[in-house]
Parts: structure tokens; C-alpha cells; sequence
């Protein structure tokens, strides 16, 4: 299990967007980066720096994924056919903690990797508590009969601030989801722009 080693609405404030798109993020009341250093002007930044903004953003997005883990799936993408970027997109999206938020079964990206390590969730009717295990496309998830009725799984699925994107086909009376296609990043609903060639970039240098 990987650890998140430091405040997630930090990350918001140093790339100064809400980057999950959530009511209280920090972000919405002080648009500047956090620290006593944090309301000075920033001045433009370099093609690097733009890059590994870039990957900062996109890496915190699912969780703050470990480095040595986000880099595997920059090789695994520039290994597949097509374009790396949307391959990386596609990557990131088949993890099955991305797949339980997105299904609204929890209401953030980083309850969901707990509750897939707590054992709450079974693929294909086996029990996974690996977050990062890639779900292939026709796989069903759901969320173990003793885990239904919990309290803030109730509240995630009457959350209105996100819907369920297309490409799942999800049933919240029977807590199941469906992956029906692996998501290009025009597919994929983020709240703030995302750009996995400039990611591409980064690495490949």
C-alpha cells in the first residue's frame, strides 16, 4: 500500500486549481500556493517546468501515486500501440481504485484506494484489495454484501457534483460496475485540464 506522505488539498493550492473539481477544496477561497512563500508572483515557467507541472497534476489526480509506480506506466504506455499519451490515460483510468471512484461508490479518489484495500471490493467475483490492479475492459466490480449499506458509500452515490462517465455502465442498486471501453482523455472528466503528452514529454527527456 502506498502512502500519501503529505496534505492532498496542498496540491491543489501549489497548482492553483481544484483539481478534483471538490466544494471545499482550499482553492476556491485562497488561489495561491501554500507556505510563507505562497502569495509571491510567479514568474513564467520554463518548457521543464511546465512539464513536470504537468505530471505533478496528473499523478496527484489518482491519489499522489508513487513515482516509481507512475513512471511504470509511462514505460507500459510508450510500449503499447498508439498514441502514449491516451495509452497512459487508459492506464491510469483501468485502476481499479480510479474505477471504484468513478463508479461513485466512494466520494474521492483516495477513500477509494482505502476502501479497496480494506477488502471491499471483488472483480469478477473474486476479492481484490490491490488499488492498483488494472481492470480490463467486460470486468465486473462490485462491492461486497456487507459492505453496501455503509454510510459514506450511501453518501458518495447521492453526491451531485460528479456523474458516472459513459464508458462505465454502473448500477447502484446492485453496487456494480462495468469498464465498456478503455477512455480516451477527451472521454475522462476531469475538473481541470490535463495534458499526458506534456507527461510524455517529461519522461522522455
Amino acid at each position: 500500500m502506498t502512502k500519501r506522505a503529505e496534505s492532498k488539498y496542498k496540491l491543489d493550492r501549489r497548482m492553483g486549481q481544484n483539481i478534483w473539481g471538490r466544494p471545499k477544496s482550499p482553492v476556491n477561497r485562497r488561489d495561491y500556493g501554500p507556505g510563507q512563500h505562497g502569495q509571491r508572483r510567479k514568474g513564467k515557467l520554463s518548457d521543464f517546468g511546465t512539464q513536470l507541472k504537468a505530471k505533478q497534476k496528473l499523478k496527484g489526480y489518482y491519489g499522489n501515486i508513487s513515482e516509481k509506480q507512475f513512471r511504470m506506466y509511462y514505460a507500459e504506455a510508450i510500449r503499447m500501440k498508439g498514441d502514449s499519451g491516451d495509452n497512459l490515460i487508459g492506464l491510469l483510468e483501468r485502476r481499479l481504485d480510479a474505477v471504484v471512484y468513478r463508479s461513485k461508490f466512494v466520494a474521492t479518489v483516495f477513500a477509494a484506494r482505502q476502501f479497496v484495500n480494506h477488502g471491499h471490493v471483488k472483480v469478477n467475483g473474486r476479492r481484490v484489495n490491490i488499488a492498483s490492479f488494472l481492470v480490463k475492459v467486460g470486468d465486473v466490480v462490485e462491492v461486497k454484501d456487507s459492505s453496501r449499506e455503509l454510510a459514506f458509500v450511501m453518501e458518495a452515490i447521492s453526491l451531485s457534483e460528479r456523474d458516472v462517465p459513459d464508458y462505465y455502465e454502473t448500477d447502484h442498486g446492485k453496487m456494480t460496475t462495468k469498464m465498456t471501453r478503455v477512455p480516451l482523455p477527451s472521454d475522462v472528466p476531469y475538473p481541470v485540464v490535463m495534458e499526458p503528452n506534456l507527461v510524455i514529454e517529461f519522461y522522455s527527456r
